[in-house]
């Protein structure tokens, strides 16, 4: 792929950022983006991609109403836009799939520590979360005509203030304070090879916290135990629980008890 980089000092989303570029069509989105300085000439084409980066989210969004908490210079606050030629609807879960096993891959080259896939885009170290995404696609019939991925990755920050209740940076993991273009970069690279490798989908479900292990879960309705065993290409959740039955779940349809 290639990838034209903005950064930009502060904002309120950087995918809310993007969206409202291409709230009524592709005019939108030049106007938006000259505007801060990018020639037209590179917006002519629907094979340039976008990386917006930001120092500072003043409203960085997680999924629902769940906000980002990040310290302003110290973390990796950025939105992709993408436009797929070949991912259908129903195939959108391909997505969910290379950015998470990218941002693992990328990560991993950094520490010792284990880097896994909460399902179905958390990325986490042992229990405690290092990296957040939110990827929100826009069709055109039945296919994707653009996909943007939100990804809020802890990376400088020391301490965390909120009530987040397990949040991790990679400067508490390694001790020092890490090059931030240098991490965008290595990522971007990274999540190129994952949007293309055949492998991607296995190496997802490798990948996956509690793999195969026996741990708790909730519903609206119930806690119990199961055993998570696969995620479907179609990105629902498959446990086992101890009598052996097997159920699916859509997103926001479980809950892991961590």
């Amino acid at each position: 792929m290639e990838w034209k980089i903005i950064h930009i000092d502060e904002t309120d989303s950087t995918n809310r950022w993007l969206k409202e570029g291409l709230a009524a069509d592709d005019s939108g989105l030049t106007q938006t983006i000259v505007n801060v300085g990018v020639r037209k000439s590179l917006l002519s084409s629907a094979a340039i991609n976008i990386a917006v980066v930001a120092d500072y989210q003043t409203a960085g969004r997680g999924c629902g109403t769940n906000t980002w908490e990040s310290e302003r210079g110290k973390n990796l606050l950025f939105s992709l836009l993408i436009h797929p030629t070949d991912i259908s609807a129903n195939e959108q879960f391909r997505i969910t799939e290379a950015v998470s096993v990218a941002i693992c891959q990328t990560l991993q080259s950094y520490i010792t520590q284990r880097v896994e896939i909460k399902w179905p885009n958390d990325i986490y170290v042992g229990d405690r979360k290092i990296c957040g995404i939110l990827i929100e696609n826009r069709l055109q019939g039945s296919m994707i005509k653009n996909s943007i991925i939100g990804i809020g990755l802890n990376v400088n920050q020391r301490e965390f203030k909120s009530d987040a209740p397990n949040p991790v940076s990679l400067y508490q993991l390694i001790g020092k304070e890490t090059d931030l273009e240098a991490l965008l970069k290595a990522f971007l690279a990274t999540f190129d090879e994952a949007f293309n490798s055949k492998t991607t989908y296995f190496t997802y479900r490798e990948r996956l916290y509690r793999r195969q292990k026996y741990a708790t879960y909730a519903t609206k309705t119930t806690c119990f135990t199961a055993r998570l065993m696969d995620v479907l290409p179609d990105g629902r959740l498959l446990l086992v629980d101890k009598d052996g039955q097997e159920q699916l779940y859509a997103f926001k349809e479980i809950q892991f008890i961590i």
